[in-house]
């Protein structure tokens, strides 16, 4: 499962850009589903016929990144965000555009303390001599993602925007898999979550899915002096009892911890009071949707070097195939 994660992990693919995610997943799903389809959001769907429920199986395709939005006379790029990035978090790290150019995140020296950095103070060094120079290389409106690899070590992976390839890795995974199911299940990698939650809402009207489940990452409680928060690396998939954009459906809920129980799958809970998923979106769409969630245990979300641990990622398929097989 490493070597697909690290395809998903690898390819390009900032909010609104996620064509490359896209095009990489119907490769691999093409012989494995009945259909696949785009919708004009870019949300990818692929459906596996049933006759039973309609189940709807959300992961975002999108991850965080930067956009140009001024050049200067000696070729140092003015950015804005794509989605959310913390100034300290974003010091230093190295970019990659999409066509290779590789830049460094730096801030003006003339701030003469660091608590005074934010976004429009810093700045991307492209090694250009020129504005000229830099404009052969990169223009504005130019997108682009940390540039880090991705490392199995320890059992764990490490990796820049496993938010959310991991969640896209399990949804390929499980399809892969191809659980025995009278039920119709719709593998769905979502567009622009990162900022907005904006593709999962109408890929849910297209499909009108009798229940859905967003796969996506959640914070750790576990790392030194970190807030107090029951999900730890390791300890199995969360299951979503909340977060800022949904409550899950009682229903939902019930019938992931009813899987993770009688299959003996570890699991853990979430309750978040920040940040949301595509369940969020999901939920309120079309009269109403029960939705749930599933999440990826994950250190140091929205960094170059995030952390998973792969028992989890595996459990989390596990979960997954019991709860559209029921």
């Amino acid at each position: 499962m490493f070597d697909i994660i690290n395809k998903l992990t690898q390819t390009f693919g900032p909010s609104g850009n996620e064509k490359k995610v896209a095009d990489l997943i119907r490769d691999m799903l093409k012989d494995k589903v009945d259909e696949i389809k785009t919708d004009a959001l870019g949300n990818l769907i692929c459906i596996k016929k049933g006759s039973g429920k309609k189940i709807m199986l959300a992961a975002h395709m999108d991850e965080i990144g930067i956009i140009v939005s001024y050049i200067d006379k000696n070729g140092f790029l003015r950015f804005s965000n794509v989605g959310g990035l913390d100034p300290f978090v974003i010091l230093g790290k190295r970019v990659i555009f999409e066509n290779g150019t590789v830049g460094v995140i730096w801030y003006e020296e003339n701030i003469d303390d660091i608590k005074n950095i934010k976004l429009e103070k810093m700045y991307i060094d492209i090694a250009a001599k020129s504005k000229e120079d830099a404009e052969k290389l990169v223009n504005v409106g130019d997108m682009a993602v940390f540039e880090a690899g991705t490392i199995l070590q320890n059992g764990r992976i490490i990796s820049k925007s496993t938010d959310d390839r991991i969640g896209c890795a399990v949804l390929v995974q499980a399809a892969m898999n191809q659980p025995e199911t009278e039920n119709e299940i719709y593998y769905v990698f979502t567009a622009q979550e990162e900022v907005g939650l904006r593709g999962a809402g109408p890929a849910a009207y297209g499909l009108m899915p009798d229940m859905a489940l967003a796969i996506d990452v959640t914070a750790t409680g576990d790392t030194p002096e970190c807030k107090p928060m029951p999900v730890k690396l390791g300890e199995g998939p969360a299951i979503k009892i909340k977060d800022r954009s949904i409550i899950a459906h009682p229903e939902v809920k019930d019938r992931l911890i009813k899987c993770a129980t009688e299959n003996n799958i570890p699991h853990q809970f979430e309750i978040i009071t920040l940040g949301g998923t595509d369940a969020g979106s999901i939920h309120t769409t079309a009269g109403g949707i029960p939705s749930g969630g599933i999440a990826i245990p994950t250190r140091n979300i929205h960094n170059s070097a995030e952390i998973v641990d792969m028992k989890d990622v595996e459990n989390a398929v596990k979960l997954i195939e019991a709860f559209i097989r029921q």
